[in-house]
Order: structure tokens, then sequence, then C-alpha cells
């Protein structure tokens, strides 16, 4: 399962999507995150389902990856859909039992809800990590925080920081599964027994796994200071982040997507 999870990781490619200047793909997955949010009928998350499916289709990224990620989360999108049909409140009644109701709207909900999910999860990923580099991401996000340098926020440093945190998932990811396998093979179960016995059974991995971290970081801070890194005051970069008339175009038509979705919440099975 923890094979599973890719965030973090970078694909390279030659795609509209990876061509795309940095900055307009955080501001078009700002735009994407609200359409999904804002959507609330039938007709607008048809409408958000075709362009999640369009943006891995443009992105050239194997489809078996974007549903590998799925995979991890299946758990959490089960227990969403669980959650929301039998908390959900409603006027028509489709089953009931003792203290036990499901509601028409609760099912319409839990199926909105688990689709919003999902195309937060693949539209997110698609536009971002697969398809930026770590470092055109901290460049993206210093330039377009860069107002914020005004007021003395370490601007440059917050990027960084991120960046390597996303950076460093993959890699945690399969340390992780390294110290479970190892753990596995020296006869540790940790898949029997009851909640408190299983959780007993993460401290054989979670100690080596901090440890790991923190020896990680230590070198990661050495390995910056031994090239004379001292912040972003004053530095310059290597590739100047220019961006085109197709960048421009890509906004503007998400959006337009965007306003659409608001238009269109008032037709179709609406929550």
């Amino acid at each position: 399962m923890l094979k599973d999870i890719t965030l973090g990781q970078f694909f390279p490619g030659d795609s509209i999507l990876h061509r795309t200047d940095p900055r307009f793909k955080v501001l078009i997955l700002l735009v994407f995150i609200v359409a999904v949010i804002a959507a609330k009928s039938a007709f607008a998350f048809l409408a958000v389902g075709v362009l999640t499916v369009t943006l891995v289709a443009v992105s050239h990224i194997p489809v078996r990856i974007v549903l590998k990620n799925l995979k991890a989360l299946i758990f959490i999108l089960i227990f969403t859909g669980i959650l929301n049909i039998f908390f959900y409140q409603g006027e028509n009644v489709v089953f009931e039992w003792k203290f036990i109701t499901v509601y028409r709207e609760g099912l319409i909900y839990a199926a909105f809800m688990v689709l919003r999910l999902v195309c937060l999860v693949c539209g997110s990923f698609v536009l971002l990590t697969y398809t930026t580099s770590p470092l055109d991401m901290t460049d993206a996000l210093e330039s377009l925080l860069s107002p914020l340098k005004k007021i003395k926020l370490p601007v440059h440093e917050f990027a960084m920081m991120l960046t390597i945190a996303l950076r460093f998932i993959p890699t945690l990811v399969e340390e992780t599964d390294k110290i479970m396998s190892a753990q596995k093979a020296r006869g540790a179960d940790m898949e029997s027994g009851g909640l408190l016995k299983r959780a007993k059974a993460l401290i054989p991995i979670l100690i080596p796994l901090f440890v790991s971290s923190f020896r990680r970081a230590d070198e990661l801070a050495e390995a910056m200071e031994c090239r004379c890194y001292h912040g972003g005051e004053g530095r310059t970069r290597m590739k100047v982040m220019k961006c085109r008339v197709s960048d421009w175009v890509f906004l503007i038509i998400m959006l337009g997507i965007c306003v659409g979705v608001f238009f269109v919440n008032g037709y179709g099975v609406r929550v």
C-alpha cells in the first residue's frame, strides 16, 4: 500500500502542463480547487469530472499512476462516503432500521463528496507535483509570494521548506516500507490484534523512521552549508521563468470553466 503513494514525485515529460509556467500552474490549481469545491449539482460535477479527465489526458501521465495514488486513499474515500450516507439528513427515506436511517439526499451527497475528493487529488497532483520539478516549484512559490518580502516575511525559506517536504515524501515512504519489511522478517506482527496492540506494534517502525529522518535532515543541512547556501538574499537563477501567451490562455480558460460551474449549479440533481 505504501508503494502506491506517489505524492511529491515528478515525472519528466513534454506535455502542455509540463511546458506551462510553474507560477501559472499554481494559480490554475487554485482556480481548479475553487471550481471543484463550488460544484453542487450533477451538471457542475460532470463539468469538473470532464475537466479532471482532460487534465490527466493532456499531462501524458500514465493513468495507472494516477489510479495507484487513488488506491492508497481508498480507505479515506470509503470512510468519507459512509460517514456522509449515515449522518446526512434529508426528506426521502431509502432505508431505515432501528436508529439507522439512510436518506436519498445522503446517498447523493456522499457520491458527490467522494467525486469531489477524487477530482481534487487527481487534478492537484497532475497540475502541480507530477508535472513540476521541485526546483521550479520553489521558484514559482517564491515569485508569487515575493510581495510579502516587503513586510519582512522569509518567503524564500518558506518556499524552500515546502518544496523539501514534498521532495522527501517519496523517500520517507520508501524508508517506511523497508523498515516494515525488516521488522516483519524479524517476526513482528502488525496486522493482528486490537487497535491498542496494533498501535504498540508501530513503535519499532516509528523510532527508526524518526532517527532516519533526523539523520537525513542533518546531512541535507551540511550539504547546503558546504555549498555556501545562506538563504535567498542575493541569489540568482540559472533559469529565469518567462510566461507565454499560452499560459495566459490556459489561465483564462480555467477561469471561464470556474465561472461556468457557478452558472450550472442550478441545473440537475442538487444537494
